[in-house]
């Protein structure tokens, strides 16, 4: 595993001259990120401010996460999270090891209400990770960048809302009788309102 030496400084200039190529017309604009695990996909979503509209601007292929489907319950279970999180200004990580990173913000409220545990949960570069996101050092530059340009423009958070699956009326049918049904009931408003308004779901559980 090759860790970033490069100063932070300058991974946070050079990510963003290299998304500009692709992304300038979009700084500043509010940011929601989407992730379905079981297809380990990460979805980055963009508003226009003047419409009010989101639009799911690019798709990303997650290169590396520990566990299956299902929450993260406890510190060292190398699961990834299920759930509604936010990433705020200071979760911004750009001395990361692994190139650039920001913290979801696991666990929220209703993680500690149910007494999980665990800490340091990121989306982060590199393709390795247990229990966090690596979207690789070009695709966290790109995702970074955007969240990054959010805040500047004076977003006070950015939201991170993770699914098991694609969570239809016919697949919740098919999990009924799996242990998470519950916890996944109480998700399965969040995908329903994105997929209906396309648009982030006005989530409770954080911070």
């Amino acid at each position: 595993m090759v860790f970033s030496r490069q100063p932070p400084e300058d991974r946070v200039t050079t990510a963003r001259k290299r998304a500009a190529k692709e992304w300038t017309a979009h700084f500043g604009k509010p940011v929601f990120i989407r992730i379905i695990k079981e297809e380990r996909l990460l979805e980055l979503w963009l508003q226009e401010p003047d419409k009010g509209t989101w639009k799911c601007h690019k798709s990303y292929t997650i290169a590396g996460m520990s566990g299956s489907i299902g929450p993260k319950t406890a510190e060292g279970d190398k699961q990834a999270p299920e759930g509604f999180y936010r990433v705020y200004p200071r979760s911004m990580n750009p001395r990361s090891k692994f190139h650039l990173a920001f913290n979801i913000g696991y666990p929220n409220r209703y993680d500690r209400e149910l007494g999980r545990t665990g800490s340091f949960i990121m989306v982060h570069g590199s393709i390795w990770s247990v229990g966090c996101f690596a979207m690789t050092d070009a695709g966290i530059e790109e995702i970074y960048t955007l969240v990054n340009e959010a805040f500047k423009a004076g977003a006070e958070s950015v939201p991170v809302q993770i699914y098991p699956f694609r969570m239809t009326a016919e697949r919740m049918r098919k999990e009924k009788g799996n242990t998470h049904y519950a916890f996944w009931q109480h998700l399965h408003p969040g995908w329903q309102h994105t997929e209906n308004r396309q648009e982030p779901y006005p989530d409770t559980d954080t911070p």
